[in-house]
């Protein structure tokens, strides 16, 4: 139905900045959302941010805020990781999702969304 494809990582030192590029092709709906989500080695998936598509309202996890920038491009249908002030510990695969229905916007911070990329590698060294 969805295909999602990240691209824009790499390695970068400490400090650096890195954006991160998710394109979505297939059937989609009117309203979904977009999040992206990090796995580092040895640990489970973990929240990053999201965005809803049509509002555009952004959340993101604490351990980002500040960093880290999510953003839509609707014409595009491209959503954006800007990742400033990168630290070793944000080093991880990083996955762009998508999420067509949800209860309410707090679900959005969990990873129950419905499709998934094949991820992109981010090293941050130091």
């Amino acid at each position: 139905q969805v295909q999602l494809v990240e691209s824009g990582g790499g390695l970068v030192q400490a400090g650096g900045s890195l954006r991160l590029s998710c394109v979505a092709s297939g059937r989609t709906f009117s309203r979904y959302a977009m999040g992206w989500f990090r796995q580092a080695p040895g640990k489970e998936r973990e929240f990053v941010a999201a965005i809803t598509w049509n509002s555009g309202r952004t959340y993101a996890a604490d351990s980002v805020k500040g960093r880290f920038t999510i953003s839509r491009d609707n014409a595009k249908n491209t959503v954006y990781l800007q990742m400033n002030s990168l630290k070793p510990e944000d080093t991880a695969v990083y996955y762009c999702a998508s999420k067509l229905t949800w209860y309410s916007d707090y679900d959005l911070t969990t990873a129950s969304y419905d499709y998934w990329g094949q991820g992109t590698q981010v090293t941050v060294s130091s």
